[in-house]
């Protein structure tokens, strides 16, 4: 039978791994170590340039309702709006032509959330004609 110890080569260091001492102040590592974290500033710089982006302004309170008219007809209304947003583009700092959001379809227009109805997200552009306001308690 084999000991396992026997298989380990003797070493005349009092190190507690033997031969798998490793000196932290050599070169070697100071090199590894910096090129480990250029690469992780480029990975980082490379994720943002990557981005699809939307950088995103937001202009509401926290109970908003979006009212769309088609002339002077109230065709849809979304409610407990949290923030109407705009998206800005990927290149530059130009507004897209459209704002976004989270709310009630408020499917019957009676001003009030129903059972039946549930939170969906929509898109308005720009050249609609819409209100957004606050909702009184």
């Amino acid at each position: 039978m084999v000991d396992a110890l026997s298989l380990i080569p003797p070493t005349n260091s009092a190190h507690p791994i033997g031969m798998m001492k490793i000196a932290y102040n050599s070169p070697f590592l100071k090199i590894a170590f910096t090129c480990m974290l250029v690469i992780m500033l480029t990975a980082c710089t490379q994720e943002v340039q990557n981005k699809f982006g939307r950088a995103v302004q937001n202009w509401t309170g926290t109970n908003g309702v979006l009212e769309i008219y088609a002339g002077d007809k109230l065709v849809k209304r979304f409610m407990q709006i949290d923030k109407l947003s705009t998206a800005v583009s990927t290149s530059g700092n130009t507004s897209r032509a459209y704002r976004f959001g989270y709310g009630v379809l408020d499917a019957n227009l009676n001003g009030i959330k129903d059972d039946d109805e549930k939170s969906v997200y929509f898109e308005i552009s720009d050249y609609s004609t819409y209100i957004f306001y606050d909702q009184p308690e």
